[in-house]
């Protein structure tokens, strides 16, 4: 009799230690599985001008909404360069700005969709843009075919 019960006590044990250990490891794949469906938080990188920087900004936040509702009137303060058009960004992703009309050349920033920038030159092949950003701080080059010309 005692060696029945001692089999039963060992066959309820085993039995209990699966059990634990199965719900542990659905518990583990369940907690992994809502990690893994969250969506990571967006990359904010320093050329980006995000509603969150431009509010915190203070009295920064002005001055850089002021050239937004003004950029009708920038063209009269600097004129365009003989052959120069403005244009507007139509690649969905953006276009990398360079600092030579090839690919193998640095990357120093990028221009965002629907951006306004003026067309300086074009390359002899047509295959390169030279571009100034309208906030005018930023020039260089980017693959031709992407910008649509805007009228004024």
């Amino acid at each position: 009799m005692n060696s029945v019960y001692s089999v039963f006590k060992f066959l309820v044990g085993f039995l209990l230690a699966i059990v634990l250990m199965a719900g542990a490891s659905v518990a583990a794949a369940l907690y992994f599985a809502a990690k893994l469906t969250t969506l990571p938080e967006r990359p904010v990188f320093p050329n980006d001008k995000t509603p969150v920087q431009i509010a915190g900004a203070g009295p920064k936040s002005t001055a850089q909404a002021t050239p937004v509702s003004t950029s009708s009137d920038a063209p009269s303060p600097q004129p365009l360069e003989p052959g120069a058009y403005r244009a507007m960004v139509t690649q969905p992703i953006g276009l990398i700005l360079r600092d030579s009309g090839n690919r193998d050349s640095n990357r120093i920033g990028g221009v965002g969709y629907k951006e306004r920038v003026v067309v300086l030159e074009e390359s002899p092949d047509k295959e390169w843009q030279r571009i100034r950003v309208e906030d005018g701080n930023r020039e260089g080059w980017v693959k031709g075919g992407n910008t649509e010309k805007v009228e004024e």
